[in-house]
């Protein structure tokens, strides 16, 4: 499919190619993302400590990193963090900066409890180590009851990967509140003109406020200790594919103990049926 869509167009961008062979543009994009072998190691390496300890910075993840018998100085590291979209300063990833000038929408959700589903999505995109490069996965995910709604791979950190999951998630229903970070992918006019016309309130965390976006930063973690990590998947065929397993495992089998060891299913599909019968 990938030298059907490049083969004798080179006139039409990728994204006009899949339309007229009515593809999603994320279905095109089979290749990772490259770097050398020594740097995807020493990103692997600092995807897994930066996970399992999200506070550390660049200075020390350089020192973490020595430790283990690694010729690295602070300069190599941070760079891969900013490929890798960490950015030090924070300590949760940052995949990317927003659109200068962009609208400052508020934030929505100081002192709101979570008392049903569809009341608060949120996403975020994260780095997925492979063993010949890296791909970037976002998520959509439901506040109260932690069900992922939709998600998309990509190689590249172009917001279009995001209006699919976005439209595939507003297709099942519609949220109160969408609350993001400022990056650009979500702080482009493509993204909140959608929200808006479904009649979505449009939430943005405050620079710096690194649990406004906890639930998919926990989802993360679990999706990388439980599933991305143990099958170190050799490329982004085996990913799409182990994803396509592990998410629906997540939201149909997996119980969770802060939702007194029911899965996210069963909390998300009980909870719209309760909203149903009451209104």
């Amino acid at each position: 499919m990938r030298l059907l869509i490049e083969a004798g167009h080179a006139q039409l961008s990728v994204r006009r190619q899949c339309e007229l062979l009515g593809l999603n543009r994320s279905t095109f994009y089979y290749e990772a993302a490259a770097e050398t072998p020594e740097n995807l190691r020493l990103m692997r390496l600092l995807d897994q400590e930066y996970t399992a300890h999200p506070f550390l910075g660049s200075r020390r993840l350089t020192q973490w990193l020595m430790a283990q018998g690694e010729a690295v100085n602070r300069k190599r590291v941070q760079r891969l963090l900013r490929l890798m979209g960490l950015e030090a300063v924070y300590p949760k990833p940052r995949l990317s900066t927003a659109q200068p000038g962009h609208r400052i929408y508020p934030y929505l959700l100081r002192k709101v409890s979570m008392e049903r589903p569809d009341q608060v999505w949120s996403t975020d995109i994260t780095y997925v180590p492979l063993a010949s490069g890296f791909m970037y996965l976002a998520a959509i995910l439901d506040w109260y009851s932690r069900y992922v709604l939709a998600w998309r791979l990509s190689n590249t950190l172009d917001g279009s990967f995001c209006l699919e999951m976005l439209d595939e998630a507003l297709s099942r229903g519609r949220p109160e509140v969408f609350n993001t970070d400022q990056g650009v992918q979500f702080t482009a006019q493509a993204w909140t003109s959608r929200l808006e016309a479904a009649g979505v309130a449009v939430s943005m965390d405050g620079k710096g406020r690194c649990l406004d976006n906890v639930f998919v930063e926990r989802l993360w973690r679990t999706v990388k200790y439980e599933d991305i990590y143990l099958w170190r998947y050799e490329d982004v065929p085996q990913l799409r594919r182990g994803l396509g397993r592990y998410f629906p495992y997540y939201n149909q089998e997996r119980p969770h103990q802060s939702l007194d060891y029911q899965t996210p299913g069963a909390v998300y599909r009980q909870g719209r049926a309760a909203e149903k019968s009451a209104g």
